[in-house]
């Protein structure tokens, strides 16, 4: 499950704008809340970007950031803030704690209590929307499962932008991104979106929820084939999912481009239209 190296293709003018740049940007021109505890331990934090028009009803966008679940920053992570602030979305952007730190288990765990703290701070939010990348896509699309009666409040998710995931992670314990998670063949299982939706077949609490599966044209074969399985037992679940492969970007790509104003996946009036340009374009 390595992710192989990319062929050299030439600089595109966005490379020019790194993730950490853009997030400094984020911080200096945007109205904040940094490192707000959500949860008691010392990298349980988020930081939230409003939009110009502050209303506690507006849509969030919650991104988890990838990296093997060992690697990566809440802090160079809001890389996709000004261009959907600019349409009125709040963006929230999440720590969790990487391994060897953290487990899966406690990622899992992290993940959901961010999104509890979301939806008691901000009850009458127009939806809540989870987008992750690479090992984040993976925590986003381990929410499919959770169980809200355990925290005494239903989100209002409204969709999911699952980039490049990990929905299989069963691979991984026998490569060497496995050295700082130290994960089992039962942690795997236990945390796997793909087999629990397989063996449960959850349906969806809201059916118009979207579940959006992307991945790049240049992804590697392995993010390509869980992606692509990922979608199809989504639709066999009866969940409202659409997959689309994004032309010419590979792993890094795909994210990086959120810094872009015109990007596909920044280009929304409002978020529920985004989900409308994908399933009709």
């Amino acid at each position: 499950m390595e992710v192989p190296e990319q062929g050299r293709r030439a600089e595109a003018p966005w490379k020019k704008l790194s993730k950490e740049t853009a997030t400094k940007r984020a911080r200096a021109t945007r109205r904040n809340l940094l490192h707000v505890p959500y949860g008691d331990g010392e990298g349980e934090n988020l930081d939230i970007y409003f939009p110009e028009q502050v209303s506690e009803a507006s849509p969030f966008c919650v991104f988890f950031h990838g990296g093997y679940w060992q690697s990566g920053s809440k802090d160079t992570s809001a890389f996709m803030v000004n261009p959907l602030t600019a349409q009125g979305v709040a963006v929230v952007i999440v720590a969790y704690d990487i391994a060897p730190k953290g487990t899966l288990d406690q990622m899992v765990h992290q993940v959901t209590r961010s999104i509890v703290y979301i939806q008691k701070q901000y009850p009458r939010n127009e939806g809540i929307y989870l987008c992750g990348h690479s090992a984040g896509a993976h925590l986003a699309a381990m929410m499919l499962l959770a169980d809200w009666t355990k925290h005494a409040v239903a989100p209002n998710l409204r969709g999911f932008f699952l980039v490049s995931g990990i929905y299989d992670l069963e691979p991984i314990v026998f490569t060497s991104q496995n050295g700082p998670l130290l994960m089992t063949l039962e942690d795997a299982r236990r945390n796997g979106p793909q087999q629990l939706l397989e063996a449960a077949l959850t349906q969806p609490v809201d059916p118009s929820c979207h579940v959006l599966v992307i991945v790049g044209q240049h992804d590697s074969p392995e993010f390509s084939r869980q992606s692509r399985e990922f979608y199809q037992t989504l639709c066999r679940g009866g969940w409202n999912a659409s997959f689309e492969e994004l032309h010419d970007v590979d792993h890094f790509e795909i994210i990086w481009k959120l810094t872009q104003d015109d990007y596909v996946l920044t280009q929304v009036g409002h978020i529920p239209s985004l989900w409308r340009a994908w399933v009709l374009r």
